[in-house]
């Protein structure tokens, strides 16, 4: 797939990194007016791959063509400058500067030796036109929802580049609308002639808005292919190296049940300011209970609420039939809760910390601070849950920041599973991550349950709740519209009342 209009040519790429071989001989073309799906499993090589693109990090052999003339990128500021910018999933902008000043920082247009702001103003309004985007580029870029500021630093990296884009996951916290916006800009793009690499885990938006997809898995190239041309079971085998047919089943065990009648937990009228309003629901042991809902719907609020993250205004909680009154997200942790927050990297990982010290954060905590985990018992732990969860590191001093996302989920699963706790709240454990780590968490999901943990388990992809969850609450405007058990939870069941149906409230 390589010819006159090429815009990249990466051949023979490799990379090593202690310990690890990220790249071996990994090859990658991209054509002007091009939208190509980069793909594989965490822990594949994409982001090395696009690291040594654009000059985070330097190849350790092979070559890199940028239309037809070998490049060798130092700093992403050297691979922007070529014409290659790039877009991440967590935007990396200044959220405390204005839009405009985001759009133009570090080349401001100046007048007399100052700062042009007029300018940069109208310049900025004027590019966010392009993208179908009228906001107020003088208010600060947090004053905007994700979705805005992704498109903001899309039209910067546009502006800065006329050549190369690189979408990295953008769409894992927009709404459908949003992604829709998203690869209208997209397809314009391409038109314009400019090549888009996109690296993303929902297949659906694979087959919707790319033309090309090129596969690897555990360091090494599998292939590339036409998207038209290649069938989605066979992508997602050459994507995990396995048969898809062990990933499209229902992991529920049936017998299992109809043995859970025991409630761990109940929540009477709750709610909390300006996030819930007055839920009522029971969660059992030995039971995934699924919270469905839109961006929005309430199914954050309610985990949060029960952890102590936020407080609950109204209305009661009872854990084992007792009222409790969880003043701090550390007694929640001494009552047996856990919970893995939706953004692992903001309030998940600890990035400058080794696997082991991560995993036994929440352990110290629950512990305290006069019962100090040896250096010994903390080995043996990570060891333990490395080889469990089938953590791919070299060892457990590895920092946790230098692991793949599906990699730094398990690491924080692991930090939970330590403590063994009575009630595990998953929020989107399985964003960002590859198809097969999806599936091993899915198991591990089902497996905690029929060992008797309460599970509550929130997901935007239902495909998966249907996988996973024995019952299901659905939300709507911070309410709780329905309740589906059994062969009462489908896919057109949940959506019906997403959308509005009528409710099911239980009597």
């Amino acid at each position: 797939m390589s010819g006159e209009s090429a815009l990249i040519q990466m051949s023979h790429i490799s990379k090593t990194f202690p310990g690890v071989v990220a790249l071996n001989d990994v090859q990658f073309t991209l054509q002007k007016g091009e939208i190509h799906a980069l793909l594989g499993e965490n822990g594949a090589g994409k982001s090395t791959l696009i690291k040594v693109l654009t000059g985070v990090e330097e190849r350790d052999g092979g070559t890199v063509l940028l239309d037809g003339k070998e490049i060798f990128p130092k700093t992403p500021q050297e691979a922007q400058n070529a014409g290659i910018s790039t877009v991440y999933q967590e935007v990396n902008l200044c959220p405390n500067l204005s839009v405009a000043e985001n759009v133009y920082i570090g080349r401001e247009p100046k007048k007399g030796g100052h700062i042009d702001w007029k300018t940069i103003n109208t310049r900025s309004k004027e590019l966010l036109k392009r993208f179908d985007l009228s906001i107020d580029v003088t208010k600060t870029l947090d004053s905007y929802s994700v979705a805005i500021q992704q498109m903001v630093a899309i039209a910067r990296a546009v502006d800065v580049s006329a050549k190369v884009l690189i979408l990295d996951e953008p769409t894992s916290s927009l709404s459908a609308p949003e992604v829709q916006k998203l690869f209208e800009i997209m397809r314009m793009l391409k038109k314009q002639g400019m090549g888009i690499i996109f690296v993303t885990h929902f297949l659906d938006q694979v087959y919707e808005v790319t033309d090309t997809i090129t596969v690897l898995r555990n360091g090494g190239y599998v292939g590339t292919y036409a998207t038209a041309d290649l069938p989605r079971v066979q992508l997602v085998a050459k994507m995990i190296g396995k048969e898809y047919a062990d990933l499209n089943q229902r992991f529920v065990n049936e017998e299992a049940e109809q043995a859970k009648k025991e409630t761990l937990l109940s929540l009477k009228d709750a709610s909390g300011a300006g996030t819930i309003d007055s839920i009522s629901l029971d969660i059992n042991r030995g039971e995934v209970l699924g919270l469905s809902g839109l961006l929005g719907s309430g199914r954050s609020e309610i985990v949060r609420l029960i952890f102590s993250v936020d407080r609950l205004n109204g209305g009661e909680m009872d854990l084992k039939g007792e009222k409790i009154h969880n003043r701090s997200t550390l007694a929640a942790i001494r009552k047996g809760f856990a919970f893995c927050p939706e953004n692992r990297k903001t309030e998940g990982i600890v990035g400058d910390l080794s696997i082991r010290d991560n995993i036994i954060l929440a352990l110290q905590a629950k512990r305290g601070m006069f019962r100090a985990i040896s250096k010994a018992e903390a080995q043996k732990l990570a060891d333990e849950f490395i080889e469990k969860l089938e953590i791919k590191t070299p060892s457990a001093d590895q920092l946790i920041k230098n692991l793949s996302g599906g990699n730094q989920q398990k690491v924080i699963l692991a930090r939970w599973m330590a403590t063994n706790p009575d009630l595990l709240m998953l929020d989107e454990p399985t964003r960002g991550i590859d198809i097969g780590t999806k599936a091993e968490i899915q198991k591990l999901v089902v497996q905690l349950a029929e060992q008797g943990m309460a599970v509550i388990f929130i997901s935007s992809e239902i495909d998966e709740m249907l996988r996973c969850c024995d019952r299901m609450i659905v939300l709507r405007d911070k309410k709780k519209v329905a309740e589906l058990a059994g062969q009462e939870i489908s896919e057109a069941a949940i959506m019906h009342f997403i959308a509005g149906g009528a409710e099911n409230e239980p009597a």
